[in-house]
């Protein structure tokens, strides 16, 4: 009987209260899934305080424990921090934060004489004063993951002063890039027609290759220095690799990653004949400014980077950096960049054409308190972060599920290759660096895992170095 009335109730009241509620209670219900998870793989590292048998061979007790006490602060973090996001998240749509700051741009746009008829103008100030609120309340949380935990794991390499420069700098980055293709895209919106979604999607598309493109030659260089691998034996080694597999290298960065942190990678990018490889200089044993004393006169310390670096040993030999990008290596030849770009275009399309099917709806804006207008940008954010929010959790999951899938088959690539045994010594290397844990609760790992575990892929690899 309770639930029957439970149902009458809900179904007497308006659409827009029923859809509010819906975005509400969804939100909460991901929110609670995901303290859950979390709250099994925080008691993995309460208790699993020895090192289990079958990793006897692979971490030392000492090195063990580090991971444990490193990840279960990070996993702490991550629940206060979750926690305040969703009760600021719930108490910004309770209060009509979103009509409240789009009355207030109109406000700005139109003291700098805007009136309502240029709504584009308008959005853009509401973006600009989102992008700001959305950065001041995540610095104290930043501040916090970075000087306190960690700082105290070993990782960080910054300085209060680097930390804030890097902080201003990527804001207005971020706002050159997103201000211009946003207001572009409400325009193509607005003046598309019945087929604005096709147009609306070219468009990101278009955008989003010109922004892979030009990323690592103009946009990662403001924030970090790329320098030409030194010529030598591994770079010999690279351009060998790279032209038996038919990858079109044309050249090889070190990236001055030790300024900011001791984690350590390696990537490529680039389109059709063109590819370039990334190497952090955490990753090599020889040439990490980790492992470099101070030159003479030096003394170590500069206003960008701490002298804590030359006590730390770090990063992989040549065969074992080779074997690593044997491994990227393999998720070109394997097709893996290719199929995540026609994935994710795929769905930026239905996204954009279910877009068009809403954007009528004026009930969806009537849910978070825009009664006499439908703007656009409003329509974007309601539909693509409130409406689709449960269609964007299970496509998360497919993809980290597919993710797990390339990662064994890029591993086995590499394997094929010839460098299984020096795959397996550095993914145990970098899982050290890193202070990866490598005990999981199976349920969160594969809800949140986009590589596999490290057990996992060992055992993969070893089943090749035995053979």
């Amino acid at each position: 009987a309770a639930m029957a009335l439970s149902g009458d109730l809900w179904a007497e009241l308006p659409a827009e209260r029923r859809i509010f509620c819906s975005v509400l209670l969804f939100s909460w219900a991901v929110y609670l899934w995901e303290a859950f998870l979390a709250h099994r793989q925080r008691r993995v590292y309460r208790t699993t305080t020895h090192v289990p048998q079958e990793l006897g061979q692979i971490m030392d007790s000492e090195t063990f424990e580090k991971s444990r006490l490193y990840q279960l602060d990070k996993s702490t973090f991550s629940f206060w921090s979750g926690l305040y996001s969703e009760v600021e998240g719930t108490m910004i749509l309770l209060c009509g934060g979103i009509p409240f700051l789009w009355k207030l741009s109109g406000q700005i746009s139109g003291r700098a004489g805007f009136g309502p008829e240029y709504e584009i103008v308008q959005s853009l100030v509401f973006l600009l004063l989102a992008t700001l609120f959305s950065a001041l309340t995540g610095l104290p949380w930043s501040l916090y993951n970075t000087f306190v935990i960690e700082e105290k794991h070993g990782f960080n390499q910054q300085t209060l002063g680097f930390f804030f420069k890097d902080a201003i700098k990527k804001f207005v980055v971020t706002q050159c890039i997103l201000l211009p293709v946003t207001s572009l895209l409400l325009y193509i919106i607005k003046i598309g027609g019945d087929y604005f979604f096709i147009y609306a999607w070219l468009f990101t598309l278009v955008v989003s290759l010109v922004l892979v493109t030009i990323y690592a030659d103009y946009i990662a260089p403001l924030f970090d220095k790329f320098i030409p691998l030194p010529e030598g034996e591994l770079k010999q080694q690279i351009e060998t690799m790279a032209k038996s597999i038919d990858f079109p290298l044309t050249k090889v960065y070190v990236v001055e990653g030790s300024k900011r942190s001791s984690h350590s990678n390696a990537y490529f990018y680039g389109f059709f004949k063109n590819k370039r490889i990334v190497l952090f200089d955490t990753l090599l044993e020889d040439y990490s400014a980790l492992n470099k004393e101070p030159a003479e006169g030096e003394d170590g310390e500069n206003e960008e980077t701490k002298s804590k670096t030359k006590n730390k040993k770090q990063g992989c030999k040549n065969e074992e950096v080779l074997a690593v990008l044997g491994h990227e290596l393999g998720h070109w030849k394997l097709g893996h960049t290719v199929k995540n770009i026609i994935i994710s275009q795929m769905n930026s399309f239905l996204c954009f054409f279910l877009f068009a099917v809403l954007i009528g709806q004026k009930e969806l804006f009537a849910a978070f308190g825009f009664y006499d207008t439908q703007p656009t940008l409003i329509g974007l954010m309601i539909i693509f972060q409130f409406i689709f929010s449960p269609y964007n959790e299970v496509l998360s999951f497919c993809l980290t599920v597919l993710s797990r899938r390339f990662e064994f088959q890029a591993d086995a690539f590499a394997k094929e290759l010839g460098k299984a045994k020096d795959l397996y010594s550095a993914l145990i290397k970098l899982n050290k660096d890193n202070l990866g844990f490598p005990v999981s609760d199976w349920i969160f790992s594969m809800w949140h895992y986009s590589h596999p575990p490290l057990l996992e892929r060992l055992q993969a690899l070893k089943d090749a170095k035995q053979e």
